[in-house]
């Protein structure tokens, strides 16, 4: 797993770039939502032979089909999201630190993964 940090008014594609860094093992496909639907990130992806899931922006003259039967399994990324966000820490961002706010979510994410592995 990596989490990273940005503004909140930031775009999702500086995200993605931070992200997606050349040292984590290849993924076969990204799933995505429309904030990552850009020509770059795809352009990106086909190049490290990974097929990109995204669904086009409504603005998008070049239409790309999606396979929503692999969108659909994008629902088990937004439930991770929700659970990490169960603890409160995590959702108010109390930490006063990037540092100590990002270790909280590391422990968080083992707490939930321990958790995975008793059931």
């Amino acid at each position: 797993m990596r989490s990273e940090i940005t503004p909140g008014q930031t775009s999702d594609y500086l995200g993605f770039d931070l992200v997606m860094a050349d040292n984590l093992p290849e993924p076969s496909v990204l799933l995505a939502d429309r904030g990552y639907d850009s020509d770059n990130v795809r352009k990106i992806m086909e190049a490290r032979n990974v097929v990109p899931v995204i669904p086009m922006r409504k603005t998008r003259k070049l239409r790309v089909a999606v396979d929503r039967t692999l969108y659909r399994l994008r629902n088990l990324v937004e439930r991770c999201f929700n659970k990490l966000k169960n603890a409160r820490r995590v959702a108010t961002r109390y930490d006063k630190t990037a540092e100590s706010f990002l270790g909280f979510i590391d422990i968080t994410s083992i707490r939930l993964w321990l958790r995975h592995l008793s059931t």
